[in-house]
This record gives structure tokens, sequence and C-alpha cells, in this order.
């Protein structure tokens, strides 16, 4: 049996851990703030203590060094209902075990519990890293971007290779940076590397560096962007592209730390972490040949997806307000996003993601000219290559649900019966009917085959809406 504390100002949580966690034979104890947390830890040794981060008081994050100090290993899990990556690397970098945010589910959290009194976490930094100028911040609250900063913390302070995969203009330079920011290796270069940008013919001379006299126009010699980064973190950016004759180079560098320029045959050691980012498919590539597998599994150790911003699109009003702030206004201008523009923002595709976004905002600002951003202020959509189908049907599936909670929010103010389903029907089953009989050439036969329904069926939904 465990003896554990549970440090949160809600009673429901701190009920709701005591109950599951008694049920499963251990000691719980529960407190409403950190300095009444410290005096129970005070009274007997603990085995793991559930630390919330905004309490009443001294906040959870300032009190892990005393609780440290006063319950020696035992594991910490910091739970928060406002987490960002400052937060989670916060907490990370403080000793915590894990992380986890509110609202989360009971089995995962007791999950947590359990692994954190298995093992012992490994002594942590008190002092936080701080944040560079200039760096553009990882914004969102969504469950996605909260698994984000989550992992971000857990392998910033390591040195092991990372791979960032996601559709272009998600933010995957961001995350590199912040994995630099945040780890060991902050005070020397980041060196970001396009690797789809440097010719096929000049990579491997950018990469290594070469000698002086090693080809025509070499009159000096020069260093790698590889050797340059030392001490630092390089992001090979796009590295789905790397030419694969050169791909066998590449690992043997990151294998064994070392550089052999070109026109040389003394290799020179490097110590670099390297962060890999690319939005293609590397697994179908590796099928077809032309990415290597062990390179793949080099540089994949810690692998990161990044969502596509229509999958967290609770995130679009925080984005898009950053992105204002950011816009150089006009002196004096009182630029803000309207509610129907916000509206309009959450239900787009957005196939070009958060870079698409900022653009977007970028430009409704200028039209506006400092006045308030209104829909008409907005440029039309940027359409994917091929108009693709996941965008489509990820625009209908916003609108469809924009129009279910508009409708229930009336229907619950008016009162009586809904029936939505209805409603949904005969908003647009007219619209598919019409379509397929269109593209059956009226053909009724063909067009109850091609929507999965008998003839009759077809017969009586074409005479309910009044169909020719």
């Amino acid at each position: 049996m465990s003896r554990i504390l549970i440090v949160d100002d809600e009673a429901g949580i701190c009920w709701a851990f005591r109950e599951y966690l008694t049920d499963e034979g251990h000691q719980v104890a529960v407190a409403a703030s950190a300095e009444e947390g410290l005096k129970l830890a005070e009274t007997g040794p603990l085995d793991a203590v559930v630390l919330d981060v905004r309490l009443p008081g001294i906040d959870g994050i300032s009190a892990i060094p005393e609780f440290q100090r006063r319950i020696g290993p035992a594991p910490i899990v910091v739970i928060t209902a406002f987490g960002n990556l400052d937060t989670a690397v916060r907490a990370m970098e403080g000793g915590a075990f894990d992380y986890l945010v509110k609202p989360f589910d009971l089995d995962q959290a007791a999950t947590v519990v359990k692994r954190a009194l298995e093992k012992r976490p490994a002594a942590g930094r008190a002092d936080g890293p701080p944040t560079a100028a200039g760096a553009g911040p990882l914004i969102g609250s969504s469950p996605a971007m909260q698994a984000l900063f989550k992992s971000i913390a857990l392998v910033a302070p390591t040195d092991v290779p990372v791979l960032v995969t996601g559709e272009s203009g998600t933010g995957k330079e961001l995350v590199a940076r912040a994995i630099h920011q945040h780890g060991a290796r902050r005070g020397g270069p980041f060196v970001p590397i396009c690797l789809a940008a440097l010719s096929p013919g000049l990579i491997e001379r950018e990469l290594f560096g070469h000698l002086k006299g090693s080809f025509t126009g070499a009159v000096q010699d020069r260093k790698g962007l590889l050797e340059l980064a030392t001490g630092g973190t390089v992001l090979l950016d796009e590295i789905g592209d790397v030419p694969p004759s050169l791909q066998v180079k590449l690992l043997r560098a990151l294998e064994h730390r070392e550089v052999t320029p070109v026109g040389d045959a003394r290799p020179r050691p490097t110590d670099i972490r390297v962060v890999a980012a690319t939005n293609r498919p590397l697994t179908e590539l590796m099928a077809t040949g032309q990415f290597r597998e062990d390179l793949f599994f080099r540089l994949s150790v810690f692998p990161i997806h990044l969502p596509p911003l229509r999958d967290r699109r609770e995130d679009v009003p925080a984005l898009a307000d950053h992105f204002l702030k950011q816009t150089r206004l006009p002196a004096g201008a009182d630029t803000h996003l309207t509610a129907d523009v916000l509206e309009e923002l959450a239900s787009r595709p957005w196939t070009g993601n958060v870079r698409e976004l900022r653009n977007t905002i970028e430009h409704a600002a200028i039209v506006a000219r400092g006045r308030t951003i209104c829909r008409e202020h907005l440029p039309k959509p940027a359409v994917g290559p091929s108009g693709t189908a996941t965008a489509t049907q990820d625009a209908i599936g916003t609108h469809l649900a924009a129009w279910a909670r508009r409708e229930t929010h009336e229907r619950r103010a008016q009162g009586g019966e809904a029936n939505l389903h209805e409603r949904f029907l005969a908003l647009t089953e007219p619209h598919l009917l019409r379509a397929v009989l269109n593209a059956c050439r009226n053909n009724r036969a063909q067009a109850a085959e091609m929507l999965g329904i008998h003839r009759a069926t077809l017969r009586q939904k074409l005479s309910k809406y009044g169909i020719d």
C-alpha cells in the first residue's frame, strides 16, 4: 500500500482521486493548497504527490522544490487546466514525473500515478530555460497542442535525435526551435538547413564543407553547416528530399559524430543535436527505396507529429488574435476581430494550416486600415493542390457542426420539439437527390443504385420533396 497526497483546490478532483486510489488499496491524503500539502508532507513519508498548478497562495510549480526537499525522491505528477509550453517545461525541468491537463480521464490519470509509483524520476534542474528573443511561440490550448507541449518538455533536456512530421505550414521549425531553446544546448547556435532548397550539386559541400583546391572555384577552405553548428542544434528541414546518394554520408556523420569535407580524407569531430523535419511520408518513401531505413530509424528516435490546423480548430481564435497583435497597425488603430469573423475563420478548411491563417489575418488587417475587421476584409480561402477531398470533407463537417450548434441553441431557447434529424434531412436530402439524378441523367434506376437505396424509396423521397 502506498501513501499518496493529492493537492488541488477543486474538491471534486480530490474526491474522485481519493475514491479511485483508495479502491486500488492506497492511502490517500488531500489538501486544498500547497501550504496545507507541505504540512501534510511532514506528518509521514509519501510515495507520490499529485499537484495542481493553480492553487491559492503558492502555485504548484513554485512549490515543487519545497515538496522535493520534504519528500525526497517520491515522484510528483503535475495537473493543470491551463497548460502551455512554458508550464510543461517548468514542470518537467522542475522534477515532475509527468504532466496531465484537465479535463483528463480518471483511468488515464490513475495509470500515470501507478507508473510514478513503479519508477522514480530523474533529478531535474530547478532553473527554467530562458525564452529566446525573436522565436515565434507555439500557441494553443487544444488536447493536440497540450500533447505537443508535453513531448517537447520531455525530449528537450535530452540529446536524442527528433523527427518532426506534419503538413506544410503547421510550424515544424517552431517545434525545432522550442526543443533547442529549452535544452542544454540553448547557448549554442541553432542552424536551420532547408535541404530541398540546396542544389543537388552543392548539397554535400554545404553540409560537410570543402578544402581549398578540391574543385574549380574552391579558393579557400570552408566549413560545412554541420561543423558550424557544433555545440548547438541543426534542423534538417525537408529531410525527405535528400538525394539517396547523400543519405549514407549523412547517416555516417550522425552515427559517428564527424564530418569529412569534400577533398579531405580526415574526418572532423562534430558535437551537434539533430532535429529533422518533413511533410513527406517517409514510410512510403522507404517502401519505394527512396529513403534509407537505417537513416529513418537514426533520425526518429523521438518522433513528434504536428496536427493540421483543421484538427485543432479551437486554437484558431487565439492564433488569429496573436497574429493580429503582431501586425503593424496604424497609430491609434483599434483593430479587432468580430464574432462573425472568428466564426468564419473557424469554419475554413485551412489547407495551408497556421501559415495560411497568419497570411489571412495580415491581409485583413491591411484591407481594414485600422478599422474593425469584418468578413468582407478576409481573403478567399486558399485551395490546396487539386482542391483536396479531405479539406472539402472537413469544411462540410465544420459547417454542419456549426448548423447543429446554432439550431440546438435556438430550439432550447424557444422550447418545444427540435426534430433536428428531420430538419437536417429536409435541408440536405433534396440537394443530394438532385445532384445524383443530374449525374445519372435522370436515370432513376442508376440513381437509386448510386445512392444505395431501393427505387421505390427513391420514388417516395422525390415525391416528398416535390422533385420532378
